[in-house]
């Protein structure tokens, strides 16, 4: 999936890189594993390269219907290089299927990885990955619903990150960059939602050795400046507990409609001072956040014990699971699984009965 631009407050513009040519519909690319697979319509714009609508390859041409898509840039760029690494050692659908399979789970959303390979097109040199395919997003929906969600739809959208991240995290790579334009719905039920993007996947433990703590002050402000971790403002690789503390600042956003340091994120050093003064004092952050009396206790006591957690400790993940559960559980609810989202058409806003979201979200 192509990557909304993460903020990189302080840093050097990106070398230049090529931007991929136009494929037309009906190209046909092979893979490695010499599966041939036929691209469609473009259905969007990266950074640096495109994504067509894709399926194996057959007579017939490719459908509005069809079930994967194609992400395809030049060769010598980045991005892809570091998604095509995580997909590759972590996303092959016989993997995620095992874990759903041990861990008990309806799905897991994490998109699964079908193929990659070369291409050469007029004497230069692509590549592409084929991934599912996917619905609307959730900062689409969020802005239209008038920057809120339901505090069950919060809590159910949080439950399933967890299991996604504690999926990844048990394959010795944090995602960086968790945030409502990277959670896409699926487009055959919209009650599922995947966390895509993983250009700033990082193997925090490659062969099972965790990377050691380092404060390096030119990498200081990777992610998202909104809801990137503390670790994060001050150049430190990611980690575990960053994914959960960057899932905490979400789930603030999505239920209050902002967070207390957006009213300066051109100032990266008061967005950093800003959350280390809230971890210090978590009550505070609750009461600027969520002034009135009804309170998400669950969100406060999520962020208390990812606080309490060493940068190479392993999250007790179930431990956080059941704090959301039992906010569930103080609004009369349980996690039934079924997110109360409204979803985008033509600009409206529409009641949650959907049939099938038509473009792929970029």
């Amino acid at each position: 999936m192509p990557r909304a631009k993460a903020a990189q407050a302080g840093k050097a513009g990106p070398t230049k890189r090529r931007l991929a040519e136009h494929f037309a519909a009906g190209e046909v690319l092979t893979d490695m594993a010499k599966k041939e697979w036929k691209l469609g319509v473009p259905v969007g714009q990266g950074g640096f390269g495109c994504i067509y609508l894709a399926d194996k390859n057959s007579s017939k041409p490719v459908g509005s219907d069809a079930p994967c898509v194609v992400k395809v840039e030049p060769s010598d760029n980045g991005p892809l290089f570091t998604e095509l690494k995580f997909y590759q050692r972590a996303a092959k659908p016989e993997q995620i299927q095992k874990w759903i399979h041990a861990h008990k789970l309806k799905y897991l959303g994490v998109p699964k990885y079908w193929g990659s390979g070369l291409h050469d097109k007029n004497g230069k040199s692509y590549r592409f990955m084929i991934m599912d395919r996917f619905g609307s997003d959730l900062q689409k929906i969020y802005e239209a619903n008038a920057r809120r969600f339901s505090r069950k739809t919060v809590l159910q959208l949080s439950l399933r990150i967890l299991d996604i991240l504690e999926y990844i995290h048990e394959h010795e790579y944090v995602h960086g960059d968790i945030k409502a334009s990277n959670l896409l719905l699926s487009c055959k039920n919209p009650d599922q939602v995947y966390l895509v993007d993983y250009g700033l996947a990082y193997r925090y433990c490659p062969e099972g050795v965790h990377k050691d703590y380092k404060e390096d002050p030119k990498r200081c402000h990777d992610g998202t400046m909104e809801f990137t971790s503390i670790d994060a403002h001050k150049g430190v690789a990611p980690s575990r507990r960053g994914d959960l503390e960057t899932l905490g600042y979400c789930m603030i956003q999505w239920l209050s409609g902002r967070l207390p340091w957006e009213d300066n994120l051109e100032d990266p050093n008061y967005v950093r001072d800003s959350k280390i003064r809230y971890r210090e004092n978590i009550a505070s952050l609750m009461d600027k956040s969520f002034p009135g009396k009804n309170k998400p206790d669950e969100i406060a006591k999520y962020l208390e014990a990812v606080k309490l957690l060493d940068y190479t400790e392993k999250p007790a993940y179930q431990g956080l699971r059941d704090i959301l559960s039992q906010g569930l559980r103080a609004l009369g609810s349980k996690d039934d699984g079924h997110l109360e989202l409204s979803l985008v058409e033509n600009g409206g806003v529409r009641p949650k009965t959907v049939t099938k979201e038509r473009n792929q979200e970029v």
